[in-house]
């Protein structure tokens, strides 16, 4: 859903980890503890929609926030993954709705033709 459907205020928002190639898994590891990412990250009031690692790249994230979250996703993300990671972020919203409306109104213009 996007925000508008689900009455607005909610954002989704991509985040995209990119692996320092600089470091080997171990350090990678022990840089996150000592950050308590696992446990700081995402922050409160944050839904993770999907977390995935794609090899040779990272880790890609999407979470759903209210938007007055947004700082505070920034901030844990500047406190627990600056230093560790190079980080992206993608506003995003989910097409699976719209890809199904578009796919409802060609067949229906199909059959009209």
């Amino acid at each position: 859903m996007t925000g508008a459907e689900e009455g607005g205020g909610q954002l989704m928002l991509t985040v995209l980890l990119r692996h320092d190639q600089s470091q080997h898994l171990e350090q990678i590891q022990a840089s996150l503890e000592e950050r308590d990412w696992w446990h700081g990250f995402p922050p409160e009031g944050c839904e993770i929609v999907s977390w995935v690692v794609a090899m040779g790249i990272g880790q890609i994230v999407t979470l759903r926030f209210p938007a007055e979250r947004l700082a505070a996703v920034n901030v844990e993300l500047e406190r627990r993954a600056w230093g560790v990671f190079q980080t992206d972020f993608y506003p995003t919203y989910d097409f699976l709705p719209v890809r199904e409306r578009l796919t409802r109104e060609a067949d229906a213009r199909r059959g009209q033709g």
